[in-house]
C-alpha cells in the first residue's frame, strides 16, 4: 500500500499531523528541502519517492504517511520554492513593480532549473503560491480593471518568463554538450544564414537583418517582451 487515496485531494487540505499520538519525525518543509537538493543537483527525473526517503534517511514507505503521491511532493517543492521570492511593499507604479517580480521568477528559475516543468496552474494553489498571487494583484491596486483581467495579466507574464527561463536553460544544456565553444557554433550557424540570404530567396529577411545587423542583445529582448505584455493592459497605451 502506498497511502494512495481513492480520489484526489489537495495536500494542503489534509492535516500535517494528527492532532493526537507522537510528533512526526518530518516536516513538509523537511520533506520538500530534500526533494528540492535532488532536483537542483541531478533534475527533476532524480526525484523520486525512494530517493527522496533515503536522503531523509527514512523508508520508503514510511514517506508515503507524508507525502501520498509524487505528485504532491512535487507540489511541496513548487510551494517551498516559491516562498523565495522577496514580498516588496508595493511602490504604487504598478508596472514597475510587476517587471520587479518578473525579474525575480527569471532568477529563481535559474537558481533552480526544474522549476520551469512544474509551472503550470495545477501547482498553482499552494500556500506560498497564494501569497505570491496576492503580492501581484496588491502591486496592481492602482491598475484599473478587473480582477480576473489582472490574473491573466500575471499569468502572461510568468510565461513569458516561463518561456525564455526554459531556452535558456535548454541552449545552455546543449552548448554544454557542445565539442567547441558556443561562439563557435554560432559563428557557424551565422554563417550559413548569411550564405542563403544572399541568395536573395528571402528578401523579408535581408530586410531584417538590415535593420539590425549587430549582434542580439537578449537582456533587451527579455525586456521588450515583458514590456508588450505590460503594454497590453496599460489604459495609456489604448
Amino acid at each position: 500500500m502506498s497511502g494512495r487515496s481513492a480520489v484526489p485531494e489537495v495536500i494542503w487540505a489534509r492535516p500535517e499531523r494528527a492532532g493526537r499520538g507522537p510528533r512526526p519525525a518530518y516536516s513538509r518543509a523537511d520533506i520538500a528541502a530534500a526533494a528540492v537538493r535532488i532536483a537542483d543537483a541531478e533534475g527533476l527525473d532524480g526525484v523520486s519517492m525512494r530517493h527522496v526517503a533515503a536522503e531523509l534517511g527514512c523508508g520508503t514507505m514510511s514517506l508515503y504517511n507524508y507525502v501520498p503521491r509524487k505528485e504532491d511532493l512535487y507540489e511541496l517543492m513548487f510551494d517551498a520554492v516559491t516562498g523565495e521570492h522577496e514580498i516588496e511593499e508595493p511602490t504604487g507604479d504598478w508596472r514597475a513593480d510587476m517587471l520587479r517580480n518578473a525579474h525575480q521568477t527569471r532568477a529563481l528559475m535559474h537558481r533552480h532549473p526544474w522549476m520551469p516543468r512544474l509551472m503550470y496552474g495545477f501547482y498553482g494553489f499552494s500556500p506560498h503560491a497564494l501569497r505570491y498571487l496576492e503580492h501581484c494583484l496588491a502591486c496592481l491596486d492602482p491598475l484599473d480593471a478587473p480582477y480576473g483581467t489582472k490574473i491573466e495579466l500575471v499569468a502572461m507574464l510568468n510565461g513569458v518568463v516561463t518561456t525564455y527561463v526554459g531556452n535558456e536553460l535548454a541552449t545552455a544544456e546543449r552548448t554544454r554538450s557542445l565539442p567547441w565553444s558556443e561562439e563557435q557554433e554560432n559563428a557557424v550557424r551565422i554563417g550559413y544564414l548569411g550564405s542563403q540570404i544572399a541568395t536573395g530567396t528571402y528578401p523579408r529577411m535581408a530586410a531584417a537583418f538590415m535593420e539590425d545587423a549587430g549582434p542580439i542583445d537578449l537582456e533587451a529582448v527579455f525586456e521588450r517582451a515583458l514590456g508588450r505584455v505590460l503594454d497590453a493592459f496599460d489604459p495609456r497605451g489604448r
